[in-house]
């Protein structure tokens, strides 16, 4: 039986968050949202609201006395806040933590060596460290690629409202990508799951798919016509990253974007996952014909 009954959630208005608040309500957790400022938040119902100072070990380590696990969804404007919130949830008496990894594989070295993921490895290296020197502390980064139906929803993975894609290196390699339901249910499994799930990365996938196949579902869902179809190179996007940063003020619109997609479609960055936790956690992988309802939903 899992010892979690109540999660903390840093970053609960966000993108990610609602949905990860939603699956945990529905599966009988306490969830407590915790907010720079809970007047101004617009917290899921059934959530309730601890105001907290990110910036203050005192202040976060206060309001995570009593809760049994963290989930962190913080955007990456503050990342680097989550040391903090990692060292406060270890001296609170946290259980589990979940880091707001939630995408590309970031355990796999070529990934990981990307500088956009830069904070996201120091989390990962500060709880590996904090649970080796308490066994009582544990956590689980979730991976699971891109979000699939939010990625089709604003253009990113596909943009079927205006019929565009962009096909990099051709198109044809294979990548894993998840709705934001699914990793909400991923978050709840992995809490329900405790000891099979601690300590390690969790993979999860609703599809595995090539932006190819995507292209031809879509023309299914939302017709064949009057597609536009932009070929690139993921080695082409990792040369502008680069000589983005090394400007004296680099635009993150460009460099961080680039490395994303880079790691999505680009070559050997561990996108397609060789095995996934989904029948752990009871994650369904979708068929051909869910993601042409996706794709319509957003077209």
């Amino acid at each position: 039986m899992s010892p979690i009954t109540r999660v903390a959630i840093a970053g609960a208005t966000g993108n990610l968050g609602p949905a990860i608040a939603t699956q945990l309500l529905s599966a009988g957790f306490k969830v407590t949202a915790l907010t720079r400022d809970a007047s101004a938040a617009k917290i899921p119902a059934g959530v309730s609201a601890t105001t907290v100072d990110y910036s203050s070990l005192s202040s976060l380590t206060a309001a995570l006395k009593g809760q049994d696990a963290v989930v962190s969804t913080l955007g990456s404007l503050a990342l680097d806040k989550q040391l903090l919130l990692v060292e406060a949830a270890a001296a609170a008496g946290v259980k589990r933590f979940i880091p707001s990894d939630f995408g590309s594989n970031t355990v796999h070295p070529k990934a990981a060596a990307l500088p956009v993921y830069g904070d996201k490895v120091k989390v990962q290296k500060l709880l590996k460290e904090k649970a080796a020197a308490n066994p009582s502390f544990t956590y689980s980064v979730i991976l699971n690629g891109p979000f699939l139906d939010w990625g089709i929803m604003v253009g990113f993975i596909l943009d079927a409202k205006n019929k565009k894609i962009v096909l990099y290196d051709g198109g044809e390699r294979l990548f894993s990508a998840t709705t934001l339901e699914s990793i909400g249910k991923a978050v709840v499994g992995s809490l329900q799951k405790f000891e099979e799930t601690k300590n390690r990365p969790v993979y999860v996938s609703s599809a595995v798919v090539s932006s190819k196949g995507l292209l031809e579902i879509a023309k299914r869902a939302v017709g064949a016509e009057g597609w536009t179809v932009t070929d690139a190179s993921t080695d082409e996007l990792v040369g502008q990253a680069w000589e983005e940063l090394k400007k004296e003020k680099p635009n993150p619109d460009v460099f961080v974007y680039n490395f994303i997609k880079a790691a999505i479609w680009g070559e050997g960055y561990g996108a397609k996952f060789d095995k996934t936790d989904n029948e752990l956690l009871g994650i369904k992988q979708l068929s051909e014909k869910d993601l042409e309802a996706i794709i319509a939903r957003f077209a």
